[in-house]
This record gives structure tokens, sequence and C-alpha cells, in this order.
């Protein structure tokens, strides 16, 4: 493949795996390029400012791990989300063309189709069927978004102990003098 380069790429439309889709359901197509900011912004302003009640995450080859990631945020940031995964094969086109063509002839094409990995996911605030392949409820409400101090497996809060004073580096431990300022003085500076 050195005397070839690559040409052009195209992606074998398929519909999506879910049946009873409303007809304006939004689809987030997630590329290996793609920005999650991006992707979120708009996602979120989707579900939250439009009051779309579904929306699907696909992609596709190196995309999917990308697609599983804005799953994943969405359902931390709007939480009661039930989730249905569908994993396939999609067929991609690659055409590569010769750079050493022969002379006098026709420029030499050769086209590969690869299968690579894909994967869509929808997210409903509807209820959706528990029986089907690749369903998973929503998260408890206690353990949407707890993650903030730290987390174990469950999900549950773990506290942290209260700074001791003697673990407190000395400049940040404050010390009140007698001076006529009434200015307090910590460990780190001197009174002039």
């Amino acid at each position: 493949m050195e005397n070839f380069r690559k040409v052009r790429t195209s992606e074998e439309e398929m519909p999506l795996p879910f049946p009873d889709l409303p007809p304006d359901v939004v689809e987030m197509k997630v590329k290996e390029g793609s920005k999650i900011r991006n992707l979120m912004n708009f996602a979120m302003a989707q579900m939250e400012l439009k009051g779309r009640r579904q929306i699907v995450f696909s992609g596709c080859g190196r995309a999917v791990t990308k697609t599983i990631t804005c799953v994943e945020i969405m359902k931390r940031k709007l939480g009661g989300l039930h989730q249905v995964t569908k994993v396939r094969y999609k067929t991609v086109l690659e055409v590569w063309e010769s750079q050493d063509p022969l002379p006098d002839g026709p420029a030499q094409n050769l086209t590969v189709h690869k299968n690579v990995p894909s994967i869509c996911i929808l997210l409903s605030r509807d209820p959706l069927d528990p029986n089907q392949t690749g369903y998973q409820p929503p998260e408890p409400r206690h353990e949407v978004g707890e993650d903030t101090l730290g987390s174990s497996s469950k999900g549950l809060k773990r506290l942290l102990p209260p700074p001791c004073e003697e673990l407190l580096p000395k400049k940040l431990q404050v010390q009140v003098s007698d001076s006529p300022r009434g200015m307090g003085t910590t460990a780190g500076q001197q009174d002039h």
C-alpha cells in the first residue's frame, strides 16, 4: 500500500436500530475528530431547552469510545435517563489511488471494504422496554452527580475528614497579636 494514497472514505448509511422512534429524534453522529464539548453543548440544549424526550448517539470505529463518553456525561448531568445500547458492524469504503500510474494508462484505484464496529445508544426520559437487549435502567437519584468529593464503586459519597490545624502549612495558620494596630500576622510575615 506504500504506492497508494487514500483519496476518499465513505460510510454505509444504515437506519437506526430502534423501532418506534419519533421522526424528529435527534441523532448525534460522533466522529473521530468531534469535540466532546461541542457535542454536549448541542445535545444538552436539545434535551433541556427544546424539551426533547429522546436522543441517539452513534459512532463507529475510533469514535466508539467518544460516543460512550458523551452518553455517560449526559446521564450524569441529566439523571433519570433510560438507555438502550446496540452494537453492530458498519461497512466503510476506502478508495485508494496509485501514486505511480502506468504511463499511457488510466489511474489505478483500489477500493477497500472494511467492517468496523459501530454503536448506537438511545437515551430516553420516558421508560423503555426493559426486556429488550441492551437496556439499562436509570441510575438511582442518590448516585447521580455525587462524585464531587470522590466516590466509591457503588457511587456513594465519601466524606473527607475535617482539616486539622497541625496539618495546615505554617503560612496558613493565623496568629492574633496584641499590637495596637489590631492586625494579626501569619507565621510567614514579620512585624515592622
